[in-house]
């Protein structure tokens, strides 16, 4: 009796808010018990092959490479320290500076032109064009093909004796330079082979930020008698900033780490006219054996792709589209 009494005096648990019904220890903060935890453990179980397979792969060499980078490495004698003495050395190395010089204008030249490019195609796709599925495979085939077949094609191309652009040029009765051999013609015939082959994907991903456009703006532009060309300024291109942002940095990350058409194509000549940044790097780690100072050019090569993706993030203002 004495304790049914107790329980009848204790005051009523007051009712919860309207809207609150989580429970009592997830509103607390506490970890989920019982099927959300049992989920939660399943998610980790998932991710937990790709996650340490990044840590292996990517996380250690990337430790590796900073720490390499201040020290005087050879593969054959153990590593020494020596401070900053890589980062002087690049100071002075004039073929080093001229390739961070060929990578910036390599890039100069092949993110906006692709982009135009491929923003151009995309449009034209969008349209009620015929046949768009083979134009559409046509255009992305070059990105899906190997890179190292592609640069062969385009050695037979630039080609001086038969190649087939001096042979149009000779049909027209223009006499073709040596294009690859040339300190002229040699970089901005390695930018062509880099638009070229870029399209496809800025192709493919304005196609689909494109299709994903609400029609229920270009509707009520029409009726207010905006022109098409005023309804591409006004609503497809503020509407595609988040595609253009992530096509714009995915496009510099593969500019500045051009290789296989540079290795392939020129390797670095005439007179280290189209070495890039990353065929220094790769002079340095496997042909001299010089793996610290090759791990101070990656780090340069890192902080110069940084700074570039935050001063466009800070030029574009972020990511969102305008609403």
């Amino acid at each position: 009796m004495g304790a049914v009494s107790v329980l009848k005096a204790r005051p009523a648990r007051p009712p919860s808010p309207p809207g609150n019904t989580r429970p009592a220890k997830q509103r607390a903060g506490r970890t989920p018990t019982g099927p959300g935890r049992r989920r939660q453990r399943a998610g980790m179980l998932m991710v937990a092959p790709a996650l340490l397979h990044a840590a292996l792969w990517i996380g250690l060499p990337v430790v590796a490479s900073v720490v390499l980078a201040f020290t005087k490495y050879d593969v054959l004698t153990p590593p020494q320290f020596v401070g900053l003495d890589n980062f002087k050395e690049m100071l002075d190395d004039a073929v080093f500076r001229k390739s961070i010089v060929n990578t910036v204008i390599y890039t100069f030249f092949t993110v906006p032109f692709g982009m135009m490019l491929g923003l151009l195609l995309a449009l034209a796709l969008h349209t009620g064009l015929k046949a768009r599925g083979i134009f559409r495979t046509a255009i992305f085939l070059p990105q899906v093909t190997a890179t190292v077949a592609i640069a062969l094609v385009w050695l037979w191309i630039y080609n001086p004796n038969n190649g087939l652009l001096n042979a149009l040029l000779s049909f027209l009765g223009i006499d073709g330079p040596a294009w690859l051999s040339s300190t002229t013609w040699a970089l901005p015939s390695v930018i062509l082979v880099g638009v070229w082959q870029g399209i496809g994907m800025k192709m493919l991903i304005y196609l689909a930020a494109l299709q994903s456009l609400p029609r229920e703006l270009y509707e009520a532009a029409s009726v207010d008698g905006a022109s098409k060309a005023r309804q591409f300024f006004s609503i497809t291109l503020p509407l595609l900033k988040p595609a253009t942002f992530f096509v714009l940095i995915t496009s510099m990350i593969t500019a500045f780490q051009a290789f296989d058409q540079i290795y392939i194509l020129t390797e670095g000549g005439p007179a280290n006219s189209t070495t890039m940044m990353t065929y220094e790097i790769y002079k340095s780690a496997f042909r001299e054996f010089r793996v610290g100072y090759a791990s101070a050019q990656s780090l340069v090569l890192f902080v110069l792709l940084m700074g570039f993706t935050l001063v466009n993030r800070r030029i574009m203002g972020g990511t969102r589209g305008h609403n």
